[in-house]
């Protein structure tokens, strides 16, 4: 793994990719969507500053329990000053996302115990299908299979 000297403020996207792990197009797009920012060069080449190696592997962090890239973003614009994020900020973080993620385990649980029960027929309406129609949610709204395509209504 490449050092960076102390005396380097910021990194070309290539360094922070050997840095964090993560491929230079995962980079652009965490920039894309408003996780990690850089200042372009006079020949427009990027430069991002050393805390967005701490910013990325925040993201990635977030990313391997679950969590949505538009939830991430929302809590990193939550810190002062746009800073990275710290030990407290994980903790407070995680614990705000430990009740979506609790409900998320116990649906895969249920699913999970109900796969044998699936015999992948589509139907999107059946009540004891617990794989494609849980709770029969389409049921309460609508009849009929879900697969063709609804016609709209002028």
């Amino acid at each position: 793994m490449p050092q960076i000297p102390e005396k380097i403020h910021e990194l070309t996207v290539g360094q922070l990719s050997a840095r964090s792990g993560a491929a230079v197009s995962a980079l652009h797009f965490y920039e894309s969507k408003g996780l990690i920012t850089s200042r372009r060069t006079s020949g427009n080449q990027r430069r991002y500053s050393r805390d967005a190696l701490r910013r990325v592997a925040f993201v990635r962090a977030a990313q391997r329990v679950g969590i949505p890239l538009a939830t991430i973003r929302d809590a990193l614009a939550e810190l002062p000053e746009e800073r990275t994020p710290t030990r407290e900020d994980w903790a407070r973080l995680s614990q705000a996302w430990r009740k979506e993620l609790d409900a998320r385990i116990t649906q895969l649980g249920r699913l999970r115990d109900h796969l044998t029960d699936c015999i992948g027929c589509g139907c999107l309406s059946l009540e004891t299908c617990v794989l494609s129609n849980p709770d029969d949610v389409f049921g309460e709204r609508l009849t009929g299979s879900r697969l063709l395509a609804e016609k709209k209504t002028s």
